[in-house]
């Protein structure tokens, strides 16, 4: 796991910032079929501290309630997808490609692997998890949706 830094970020037209404390400089991929509808393709994402998620143009930003454990944040004007985050509040991830600075960033996991098209594969050697396995991980064992 790389070191934990700041990361600042925006959408595409500008209407939302944001600031957070990544927990490391690791990128993860979601393969789940939520996020390829949602980001056109795998999200790549950065886990964060959920509490230091700080917001510039929070109007704009729209959340959509996408599982009984999940949403996912956006911009209302431009449609970019921005955050995912727990409805417990404990986890939360911004999109890599939403942020300001880049560099550092190591691919490290992908999750959801069951649910990867088998059109595309990444080079990189990364730790991989089903989706069973992420719930379960995330829930404290329990394999629900």
């Amino acid at each position: 796991m790389s070191g934990a830094r700041e990361v600042d970020g925006r959408c595409l037209c500008g209407a939302i910032t944001f600031h957070a404390n990544a927990t490391s400089s690791d990128v993860g991929a979601c393969h789940c079929t939520m996020c390829q509808r949602w980001a056109a393709g795998p999200l790549l994402a950065l886990d964060i501290d959920p509490a230091s998620l700080a917001v510039g143009g929070e109007d704009n930003l729209g959340v959509y309630l996408s599982s009984g454990w999940g949403e996912r944040c956006f911009c209302k004007k431009c449609g970019t997808a921005l955050f995912w985050r727990s409805r417990d509040g404990r986890h939360a991830v911004v999109s890599a490609g939403a942020l300001n600075d880049k560099s550092g960033l190591n691919f490290a996991s992908q999750i959801f692997t069951d649910e990867k098209p088998s059109y595309y594969e990444f080079a990189n050697k990364t730790a991989e998890m089903t989706g069973p396995e992420f719930i379960a991980a995330m829930t404290g064992g329990s394999k629900k949706d």
